[in-house]
């Protein structure tokens, strides 16, 4: 492995670099009293069995980054305590009659990848560990059919069987239950059909005769057939080819996520949201493209179906390469934001209203911004949002290519308010910066770095105040399955921004994908070394530039970075900083001599490539790149 030494002196300690080091202590730290106030010593979460389990997705996600800060370079503890936090809450749900086989019985995927992210988090920090590859190979196995007791596909339709699976298979719900089948008002999301005799307004189900017919419409369309965030459980099998290698797991993501981009096509690139067992699109909603369980009408349409259209189409490419792919999440994206319009957002009714916090707060006075529809029913598109800046960027990073961040830059000169504003908040997929990084990309925005440290940091102690303040657990009566996920103190966002150059993984399901992985050669673990922080501040189609830090005075630091947070990559060559002057000058001076530094350059043509820090020093690596050249890998090569 080649190695390099920087030769640079440390002399002015960059805020961005101290802020870094003191965040990772700070979120490391910050698990504890998490653990104190809501879980017991054996992993498992401080609840009543009598309250059943619920979805198992809210169980898992106070545990959510914990193993992504740990990958970054966080503490050692930070995977221990996942680990049993994973176990603890798999055996508890187990118990309870969720979890089989150590995986939800029977639930939705939209739901079901929040807790999938975990233990995918968990696969990358620690392949060898706690049985991660047997059971990587069952959870996808339940997919391929190979467990007996859980049949989800259909290999001839190529389509999952129900919006509904698991360990126990494809669930439908009893036919009995269509007579007892009841709809209230969800003023949230309006109505889930438009087509039913007499329901024409939210306010028409508070008529129990109404709200049967539409209880029994949403039985008869939403029981069985494929959905669209069945697409994410291609993470879960691309997850196993990663660890496994088996080609039976690529064939698997290819065929699948082939027979939806052929319906998308076929729709004129928007993706039909359900298919029935005969293969057909809208078998159960009238032929429809739309209409489906978890689809365009309801809850989230465009929100939820980019997301699971990222998923697959990325694991598509990974393991592939073919890049046709990613044309779906981006003629998907096309489509919407054409129809976009300038609106008074205080006007709109936004279902998500509270995930644009950063937009609502950044526009200030002025309230009209660039809105799209999301949703679609019998009455055309409503439901008019922000287009998430996660989609874009979330494809520019997979693509790098120069159209791509042309989609970023064309949204930003149609938003009218500034990208940089950088507002402190931690929202449940701990995303929504993606505006003010994607600026400092730019050379827009120099400031950022110490900004969005210092918005975790506030976000963190946030939730603290709030654990410290929750005292529903002492009386015995925490009963809210979203608490844990409220008050999970991890957010890791800036930090793989600004350390790996890329965005947070898609919280439905998303893998890391990023340029860059760091490991600590003398520990031999993942991660940044204790005392060394990293920037990335260019990102290109086939190189990346990263600032690498060593803070400590008298200790020497080596770390091996990585091309591809999955070894996707191949470093072609690298062009670093080095000092060409004296240092740090005679005994006799009373300070150093001004300091002169040039650059050096050599092949590299590996996928590693080793740096030593001395104490109190820095190097700035600029990195040419060929990216997707081979299989992911999780191997450590340490």
């Amino acid at each position: 492995m080649q190695q390099i030494s920087a030769t640079i002196p440390l002399t002015a300690p960059p805020s961005w670099a101290v802020w870094e080091r003191r965040l990772f202590d700070a979120l490391g730290d910050s698990v504890r009293p998490f653990l104190a106030r809501y879980s017991r010593g054996d992993g498992e979460l401080i609840w009543k069995d009598e309250w059943g389990g619920g979805s198992p997705d809210d169980f898992y996600e106070g545990f959510t980054n914990w193993p992504l800060l740990y990958n970054l370079g966080g503490g050692d503890h930070l995977l221990e305590l996942a680990d049993r936090g994973w176990e603890g809450v798999t055996r508890q749900l187990t118990r309870l009659g969720t979890v089989y086989k150590d995986y939800p019985a029977a639930d939705d995927q939209f739901h079901q990848t929040e807790k999938d992210v975990l233990f995918y988090q968990l696969c990358m920090a620690d392949p060898n560990g706690a049985r991660r590859q047997e059971r990587a190979q069952r959870f996808a196995g339940f997919y391929l059919n190979e467990d007996p007791e859980a049949i989800n596909y259909d290999p001839e339709h190529k389509i999952i069987l129900s919006p509904n699976g698991g360990s126990r298979g494809a669930y439908y719900i009893p036919e009995e239950n269509r007579e007892t089948a009841s709809c209230g008002p969800d003023r949230r999301y309006n109505l889930c059909f438009f087509d039913i005799p007499g329901v024409n307004h939210i306010d028409d189900l508070n008529d129990p005769a109404k709200a049967k017919l539409m209880g029994q419409a949403m039985h008869d369309r939403w029981r069985k057939g494929d959905s669209v965030p069945n697409l994410t459980v291609t993470s879960l099998v691309t997850n196993a080819f990663i660890l496994s290698r088996e080609e039976k797991y690529r064939d698997w993501v290819i065929e699948y996520t082939d027979a939806w981009l052929q319906r998308a096509r076929d729709n004129d690139w928007l993706i039909p949201d359900s298919v029935g067992h005969s293969g057909k699109v809208g078998e159960y909603v009238d032929g429809k493209w739309y209409g489906g369980r978890t689809g365009w009408t309801t809850p989230h349409g465009f929100y939820s179906h980019q997301m699971s259209v990222l998923d697959a189409t990325t694991n598509a490419f990974l393991l592939t390469r073919d890049s046709d792919y990613l044309e779906l999440p981006r003629r998907q994206q096309d489509r919407i934001f054409e129809m976009g319009e300038v609106r008074n957002v205080d006007d709109e009714y936004m279902s998500l209203r509270e995930h644009w916090i950063g937009q609502m707060t950044a526009l200030g006075d002025q309230r009209e911004s660039f809105v799209v529809p999301y949703r679609y029913g019998d009455a055309g598109w409503f439901d008019w949002m922000p287009l998430s800046v996660t989609f874009p960027v979330a494809l520019w990073n997979v693509t790098h290519a120069a159209e791509d961040w042309q989609r970023i830059e064309q949204l930003r000169q149609v938003e009218t308010y500034d990208w940089r504003k950088v507002v402190s908040f931690h929202n449940k997929e701990d995303c929504g910066h993606e505006q003010p990084w994607a600026c400092f990309l730019a050379g827009d925005h120099p400031s950022y770095p110490e900004e969005i440290l210092s918005a975790a940091y506030q976000s963190m102690c946030r939730r603290l105040q709030l654990i410290r303040d929750d005292v529903d657990v002492e009386r015995g009566e925490m009963r809210n399955v979203h608490r844990w996920q409220e008050t999970n103190p991890v957010t890791t966002e800036g930090m793989v921004q600004l350390t790996l150059g890329a965005p947070q993984p898609i919280y439905n399901g998303g893998l890391l994908i990023a340029d860059l992985r760091y490991f600590d050669a003398d520990r031999r673990r993942p991660g940044l070394p204790p005392d060394v922080s990293a920037l990335v501040d260019q990102v290109k189609a086939d190189r990346v530039r990263v600032r690498l830090v060593n803070l400590h005075g008298n200790a020497s630091r080596r770390l091996i970075v990585q091309s591809g947070a999955m070894a996707e990559h191949r470093f072609t060559q690298v062009r670093y900083s080095w000092r060409s002057s004296d240092h740090p000058g005679t005994y006799k001076a009373y300070c150093s001599q001004p300091l002169d530094t040039d650059w050096q350059e050599s092949t590299v043509g590996a996928k590693h490539l080793e740096v030593a820090l001395p104490p109190a020093s820095e190097i700035t690596l600029d990195l040419g790149l060929q990216r997707f050249v081979d299989d992911p890998s999780y191997s450590s090569p340490v």
